[in-house]
């Protein structure tokens, strides 16, 4: 099956951290029915500490990775590591990862095994294994037979709760009866199993093409997603399926054990009613914008407890990309970031009091796009693929770990930064060119959280790019790392048991294979009248393409547009939406928006407008013209060309 991909401790460093409050201002934070949201949570004290990986060899050469290296021959990494760190393992004292070895030998020797990308398990507690490695790795030298069918990739390394088997890339590394730390756990007791997602109505062929795989805490289901081109652009939807093993199947490929996804649902509700913008049905001419509606644009976990799946969804404000819960029952969605900067790797806390995100905030990158708040999301159902790609430089991420509780941002609070202590140069915990990447991951007791973070490097610096490029100050001449966080005032607290969840998501659609891949719905061609919940309104007019298959160009003029009755809207703005290829996307976007009241400002195009160019896989901003927004005196203004 073929994967779509995104793409000893060495010191420690302590810092008790400030709140990284941003006065941003913000959405109302929400509380169950008769509850209060509590005050913001006052910043807690955390220890910071970079974990041991193996030894860097000093080129790909064969034989590179050489005894003076490593004396224990059990392999070396390379500069660019292909690093993930990824989950905890129950005990809380170990920590999957994926790295790329590389230099080893040519066999027959031994340590030929340390090849190519593969699973370790890396210590947290500054012990060693009884070879004297802080690290293990688990899918080394495991023989072809065990491993009929696997994927190469070993991205999003998650660990089953019984400590014996973990899931990376489209499969899952099983070591029978022993736990993946134990010494028993040796390459030809591990077995390497394919996930397979039937696609075919027959249920021939080699399944359908997986991606972002996240384990649901039952250990039973497994949330995916899946892209697809409808209209002639890049789409995904996700997915929520049961895993069922099967020794000896005997339809589709591979023929050899594998887990096969069943009860597949797509969570995604193709009634137009149903969408975040729609007609309103008792009024035709008029739009309605609807918070609730379940808008998976991307799976990205589940909370701790099981019962919420986490996405990037539809934004609640316009231009501004967050992440989302719908409880997987209800379809209740709950909104968990709201700071006008761009957020997507995230993990909810065991008891989902807590998320920490990755986010774009305090980077301004975003915020020439979403820092006028309060702006119904309407030309949004033309702009979120473009407007979600200018958060990246290419492989230059601009995210920071925050630490936000369960009630999200709102007024002054905007989460705690975990690693914001710390001098900011060179190799610090708070370096800016050492980008935070995907998915951190939370200990099972709640009081330490693991991230890896990525340097800087070029062409995303040096040469045209004006970001000097940093030496790198890790063993090895490494550019990445991977760090945990110890939330040092916390208290463990025991892993709740989780229920396996339903097969059943109400709110979604049961997929059958074989059939069509549905288009998102949108209000058809016409003018709209979208009217302010406090005041004002807004006429909008939706244009299709000459196919009439997707939306061309949204207009909106307000006049004294306001939601939350603190901010005024008045003003126009216009985008034409194009795609020369499903991944790129080009907008031409004239705005001219003035917002009174509570936040002054305004969002303004120059004379020719704002025209962006920009691929959703490779994410270079390229843009001509400006778009500038001016928020209570402060300006933001656009990154420039290529950075």
């Amino acid at each position: 099956m073929r994967t779509v991909r995104r793409s000893t401790v060495s010191r420690m460093l302590l810092a008790v951290l400030a709140a990284g409050a941003m006065a941003i201002g913000g959405a109302a934070a929400t509380a169950a029915p008769g509850r209060a949201v509590p005050p913001a949570p006052k910043p807690e004290p955390i220890k910071i500490e970079e974990l041991p990986l193996p030894p860097v060899a000093p080129s790909a050469s064969a034989g590179s990775c050489t005894p003076a290296i490593n004396p224990h021959r059990t392999g070396c990494i390379g500069k660019a590591t292909d690093l993930q760190s990824g989950d905890f393992l129950p005990d809380g004292h170990h920590v999957l990862a994926t790295v790329g070895f590389t230099g080893a030998p040519a066999a027959p020797d031994p340590a030929a095994a340390y090849t190519g990308e593969q699973l370790i398990i890396v210590k947290t507690d500054g012990r060693t294994f009884p070879n004297g490695d802080a690290w293990k790795c688990v899918t080394c030298g495991v023989p072809d037979a065990n491993a009929v069918g696997r994927s190469s990739a070993m991205d999003y390394p998650q660990a089953f709760k019984d400590g014996r088997r973990a899931l990376a890339g489209t499969n899952i590394i099983d070591c029978g009866p022993y736990r993946l730390t134990s010494s028993a756990c040796t390459p030809n007791r591990v077995h390497i199993y394919p996930i397979r997602w039937n696609v075919a109505a027959d249920g021939s062929g080699a399944g359908g093409g997986i991606r972002e795989l996240r384990l649901h805490p039952d250990n039973v289901h497994l949330g995916f997603n899946a892209a697809t081109v409808t209209n002639g652009k890049f789409n995904q939807y996700g997915y929520f399926a049961r895993l069922k093993f099967d020794p000896a199947p005997k339809t589709g490929t591979p023929l050899a054990p594998r887990y096969d996804l069943v009860k597949v649902t797509r969570l995604f509700d193709p009634d137009p009613g149903k969408q975040p913008v729609t007609v309103d049905p008792r009024h035709p001419g008029r739009l309605r914008i609807n918070p609730q509606a379940v808008s998976v644009g991307e799976l990205r976990g589940f909370s701790g407890t099981g019962d919420e799946v986490s996405y990037v969804g539809y934004p609640d404000e316009s231009s501004n990309i967050d992440v989302f819960a719908a409880n997987l029952r209800t379809g209740k969605v709950r909104r968990l970031t709201s700071n006008p900067e761009y957020t997507d790797p995230i993990a909810i806390s065991p008891d989902d009091g807590w998320t920490v995100a990755m986010d774009t905030r305090g980077s301004n990158r975003q915020m020439f796009l979403a820092a006028m708040r309060a702006v119904p999301p309407v030309t949004d159902l033309i702009t979120t693929s473009a407007v979600s790609s200018t958060r990246n430089n290419g492989e230059r991420r601009f995210f920071q770990p925050y630490l936000i509780d369960r009630y999200g941002d709102r007024g002054a609070y905007q989460g705690q930064r975990i690693n914001a202590a710390g001098n900011g140069g060179p190799g610090a915990i708070n370096d800016p060119n050492w980008n935070g990447m995907a998915d951190p991951r939370w200990s099972p007791d709640g009081t330490s959280i693991v991230y890896w973070q990525a340097l800087a490097v070029p062409p995303a610096c040096g040469g045209a790019n004006p970001l000097p490029c940093e030496t790198s100050t890790e063993p090895g001449g490494r550019t990445a790392r991977m760090m945990i966080a110890h939330l040092t005032s916390r208290k463990p607290r025991k892993p709740r048991h989780v229920a396996v969840a339903s097969d059943t998501v109400p709110w979604g659609t049961p997929y059958v294979p074989g059939s069509a891949i549905p288009a998102r719905p949108y209000p058809p061609q016409g003018h709209y009248t979208l009217v302010g919940k406090r005041s004002g309104s807004a006429a909008v007019t939706i244009t299709e393409n000459a196919d009439h298959t997707a939306i061309s160009t949204v207009s909106v003029a307000y006049r004294n547009y306001s939601d939350d009755g603190a901010r005024i809207l008045n003003g126009t703005e216009r985008v034409t939406a194009t795609n020369p290829s499903p991944t790129l996307n080009k907008l031409d976007w004239y705005s001219d928006l003035v917002q009174t009241g509570r936040d002054h400002g305004t969002k303004k195009t120059g004379p020719d407008g704002f025209h962006l160019t920009i691929d959703v896989l490779t994410n270079i901003f390229q843009a001509t013209g400006t778009l500038t927004t001016t928020i209570k005196g402060r300006t933001y203004h656009q990154p420039a060309n290529g950075t």
